[in-house]
This record gives structure tokens, sequence and C-alpha cells, in this order.
């Protein structure tokens, strides 16, 4: 007598769904963790037992918001580092520049912050150069790069190099932030992950486009306040990785 049954269908489908998640978790910890080091170096965080720590802000310029958090930032010595958009510059071309004259560091984002331009090289490369036209007309060519989302392919490295620039990563302040909660959550949260050395990921916009961040400022304010009271520093990226913020010749 035969024994064996068939497989039941239930059991089946819950196995393929655990697999399907697994190869998901690590597709995206290879894609898009900001910690992952699978396709070249991706620093998350400088080098550095001293009390410093880097603010960045992205998907501006949007205003009146990423105004507002410069000034608070200027008013109380300390300088940020904006990851901005070309489509976002060229919207507010003065916004980027009055930022740059007054010490903060513009940083690339993409030009058009969509999933598809980041998907294979030749979009990548496009969108890259279309970004670097933005910022060339405001004179500025920055070296250092966030890709959207933190996406990287195998090709951005190739890219980056062909275009003069250096990868940047980073921590999100809150994995909600950009939902806007509350001002006190997003910067308790912002506070847990700062180490000597942190590079936390604020958005003063959205994807390039117009967003409501009141609260982010009301956090950045609370943060910043709160590292200044202990004593640290607020410094932009390029000190605390010890690189070039900006490339020597603007692109042609």
């Amino acid at each position: 007598m035969n024994r064996s049954r068939a497989r039941d269908p239930r059991t089946s489908g819950l196995a393929a769904a655990v697999a399907g998640l697994g190869v998901g978790v690590a597709g995206y910890w290879r894609l898009m963790s900001p910690y992952s080091q699978a396709w070249g170096h991706f620093p998350y965080r400088g080098a550095t037992s001293e009390p410093a720590v880097a603010l960045t802000f992205d998907d501006g310029p949007n205003e009146p918001y990423s105004s507002r958090i410069a000034t608070l930032l200027e008013d109380r010595g300390a300088r940020g580092t904006f990851f901005q958009v070309g489509q976002a510059v060229r919207r507010h071309p003065e916004v980027t520049d009055s930022l740059a004259r007054s010490g903060h560091v513009i940083g690339h984002h993409g030009d058009s912050h969509r999933l598809r331009t980041s998907l294979s090289r030749a979009a990548l490369l496009e969108d890259i150069r279309k970004g670097q036209q933005a910022f060339a007309a405001v004179g500025l060519r920055p070296a250092l790069y966030r890709p959207p989302w933190l996406l990287r392919i195998p090709a951005l490295r190739a890219v980056l190099f062909e275009e003069g620039l250096r990868p940047v990563s980073g921590e999100f302040c809150h994995v909600l932030e950009v939902a806007q909660p509350g001002a006190q959550r997003i910067a308790r949260r912002a506070l847990a992950k700062i180490r000597p050395g942190s590079i936390v990921i604020f958005h003063d916009g959205f994807d390039g486009k117009v967003a409501e961040r009141g609260r982010t400022v009301e956090a950045v304010e609370i943060v910043v306040d709160r590292v200044c009271a202990l004593g640290w520093s607020l410094v932009t990226i390029d000190r605390l990785l010890g690189v070039p913020a900006y490339q020597s010749t603007l692109p042609a």
C-alpha cells in the first residue's frame, strides 16, 4: 500500500514565500542598504574617534525648508551637506547658490530622482550628466554623489569614476521621516544613532519635488542644539571624510 502523500500546497506556498522574502532581503542589503559595500567603498560613517557629526539633507532644494535649515545651522556656527536633485536646482538656483556661498556643501543626488534612471549604466550616466549641467549653471561641480534611495547597481562605481564623483551613504534619521511623524520622534531616533563620525540623512525635499518638511526642520533644530550642548562638532561631509567637496573644473 502506497502511504506517500502529496505535499500540502499550503506548506509549499509558505516555503516559497519565505524563500522569496529571503531573496528580497538579500537583494535590498546588497543594492540599497546604507551599510552595504557589495559594489565597492560606500562610506556611511567617517573613520574618526573625534566627536564630530555630519548632518546631510536630501532631495532639495525645497523652499522655504532648505533655507530654514541652513539658517538654523548658521546661527549656531555650523554647516550642512545638501545632496540636491538637478530638477530642483533648476527650480531654485538662487537657493543652491546661496547655500554654497554660505559655506554649506552641495552634493549631487541625481537629476530626476526617478527609479528608471538608476537601473542601467546608460540611463545612470545620462542622469548624472544632466544633473552636473544644473549645478554648473550656478557655478558648481560637486565631487560627492549620493544615489537616490541609496540604490547601487554594479555599473555605478565605474560611472562615478568616469564623472569624477565619490559615493556617499549615511544613516537615515528615522525610517518614516519622509512621512513627517512628530519632530520629537524624528529627533529622538536621530540622536540615538549619533556616534563619532556619524553621517545622518534628513530630507529637506521629496524626490526633488515640493513637499512639506516643517517637522524635519523642527527635528533638525532639536538635534543641532543637543549635539552642540554636548560640545560636539557639526561638520560637512568633505571635512569628515577628508575628501574634496567639489571638482576643480566645470563640465563642458
